[in-house]
């Protein structure tokens, strides 16, 4: 009845020892886990434009005329929406009869007071009425000058909130633009790197939407440390132009500390 228990013994000391063999030479201290290797540890980042906003009506009215589609590039400086301002137009054009009636009615003044012919009341009454006017007037080619909406920079339509012959509010939204000229990147690293993390070091990024790797440039070092995480917020700039890149797009950091 021994024998088979020496023999059961036997096998589990072989397993036993086969096991340590197997097993690697190095184990992380208990409570310490090893720390992760650069090509370990998994930064992410988004693709952002530089520049975005939200173009808005300035004045209440009708939208005559959206002239981009939402993905459709345009120029900085081009009409990208119009708005039906034939009221403000004929308010324009009364203003404009207003001043010319209030500067004749002073040129007239004017000359009779230097005959001594009109009192300087009057004539200063005369010279009010035509500054008057001409503020009106003024006014006037402000608010018809809102009437057209320009791009302040060039790029391209994100979203349309508004749909031609329909009536706005000022304020209301009308279309989101971005500059996709120039995509931003922002990500956390570990505090610890800022001792050889500097501004103008070069990385990649590898887009998850696509596959690809890009160059990138670090921009800019976050003011403040996060003393929780003990993390700093990273600025860069994809390093090139890529047709194929779109904001939205995320992926995964690639950089790693240079060899000293």
């Amino acid at each position: 009845m021994k024998a088979p228990l020496c023999t059961a013994s036997l096998m589990l000391a072989v397993a036993a020892s086969s096991a340590l063999a197997q097993a690697p030479a190095a184990r992380p201290v208990a409570g310490k886990p090893a720390p992760l290797s650069i090509e370990q540890q998994d930064i992410r980042a988004q693709l952002a434009p530089r520049n975005y906003t939200t173009l808005a009506a300035e004045i209440g009215a009708k939208v005559s005329r959206i002239s981009v589609k939402p993905g459709q590039a345009f120029k900085a400086g081009q009409v990208l929406v119009s708005l039906d301002c034939s009221l403000q137009t004929a308010q324009r054009a009364r203003a404009q009869a207003e001043l010319d009636g209030a500067q004749k009615t002073h040129a007239v003044n004017k000359r009779m007071q230097e005959l001594e012919a009109v009192g300087k009341l009057e004539y200063a009454t005369s010279e009010q009425a035509a500054l008057k006017a001409r503020a009106e007037l003024d006014f006037a080619n402000a608010t018809l000058a809102k009437c057209r909406i320009t791009a302040p920079f060039s790029g391209r339509v994100a979203e349309q909130k508004a749909r031609e012959q329909q009536f706005v509010q000022a304020g209301q939204p009308l279309l989101e633009i971005l500059d996709d000229s120039s995509l931003d990147l922002d990500f956390i690293v570990p505090s610890k790197w800022l001792a050889w993390l500097k501004v103008g070091q070069t990385f990649k990024v590898a887009i998850d939407e696509n596959g690809q790797t890009y160059p990138a440039r670090v921009t800019r070092l976050g003011a403040r440390i996060d003393p929780v995480s003990q993390s700093v917020t990273v600025a860069a700039v994809i390093d090139g132009s890529f047709p194929e890149l779109i904001a939205g797009m995320s992926g995964r950091v690639l950089l790693a500390q240079p060899a000293r």
